[in-house]
């Protein structure tokens, strides 16, 4: 007997909802499309299942003996089919990668709508986190490269420099500093400054670049995150040294930026990839584009 899937949905939802109507509304059915459905289900089990009243519908012995198992054959083709869309979803072609949130706010967003017009379906997910998180999903094999601050020291990673991105100083525009003119660390020794933890890479890096020189500036305040820095600066309560692209989406009309000098301090952007590690084409393609507008958006080559 050739098993009707559709018959059995029908019965089960009639003898559950207790109604042709009822039943009908929960399949989307017209109650004769339902009615014909049943029918051509009883007639082919050779079997009444259903005892049709003018008031209601009851199962009969048959009908009875049928619901549970019925119920199971049903749930059993819900399972296999969720299992089976599971497989499918982990076999759509994906990528991952790591990005550094400065660089995804100002790079990701035409990047994406540029890679998704080659690979219109590919699934991507995004880890925008910080530079210790994204090296780990990278060597985890959790991303397939990563965008991110390129130090020496990430001896289990392959590094590819790409540009050097300057730190500036963050003031709110009325305090008079000129995007025009570059300060020297000298110049702002006595700027009430708001300072990153030790625990970025981002302080390291001022603070291996400034030496014993940074002793002689005036740290004010410390915080864990560059949003909360730009917080500070906002509400006037001092200035902070940020590098560019965590400034680039910030309301200009409020906050200005200078250069700062003697010396200039920078951080390597760049790729980190798993050694050993070939990319396909698609994290490629994806890596080419990004690559492209670090270079477009800085311009200094690493």
């Amino acid at each position: 007997m050739h098993l009707d899937l559709y018959g059995l949905q029908a019965f089960v939802a009639i003898a559950e909802r207790g109604s042709f109507r009822a039943a009908a509304a929960h399949l989307n059915l017209t109650q004769t499309a339902l009615s014909h459905r049943i029918r051509k289900f009883e007639e082919g089990a050779g079997v009444t299942l259903l005892a049709r009243t003018t008031r209601q519908v009851a199962l009969t012995p048959a009908g009875a003996e049928l619901l549970p198992r019925a119920r199971r054959i049903l749930d059993d083709m819900a399972a296999a089919m969720d299992r089976l869309q599971a497989v499918a979803r982990q076999t759509e072609p994906k990528l991952a990668f790591g990005c550094l949130p400065t660089i995804a706010m100002v790079c990701l967003p035409e990047v994406i709508a540029r890679f998704r017009d080659q690979y219109p379906s590919m699934a991507i997910r995004v880890f925008d986190g910080s530079a210790s998180d994204i090296a780990e999903k990278v060597q985890a094999g959790d991303a397939d490269f990563g965008v991110t601050v390129v130090t020496a020291n990430r001896w289990d990673l392959d590094l590819q420099p790409l540009v050097k991105e300057p730190f500036v100083l963050l003031s709110r525009r009325s305090d008079g500093v000129s995007e025009q003119k570059a300060l020297a660390w000298a110049e702002i020794a006595e700027f009430p400054l708001i300072r990153i933890s030790a625990e970025t890479g981002n302080r390291i890096l001022i603070d291996d670049a400034l030496g014993a020189r940074k002793e002689a500036l005036n740290w004010r305040y410390e915080v864990q995150r560059v949003t909360t820095a730009v917080a500070l600066v906002s509400a006037g309560v001092g200035y902070a040294v940020l590098p560019e692209f965590a400034v680039r989406t910030l309301d200009k009309g409020l906050l200005a930026t200078a250069p700062l000098t003697a010396p200039t301090v920078t951080r390597t952007l760049g790729v980190v990839t798993r050694k050993g590690h070939r990319l396909s084409p698609a994290a490629m393609h994806m890596l080419d584009l990004v690559a492209a507008a670090l270079r477009t958006e800085i311009g200094t080559e690493a």
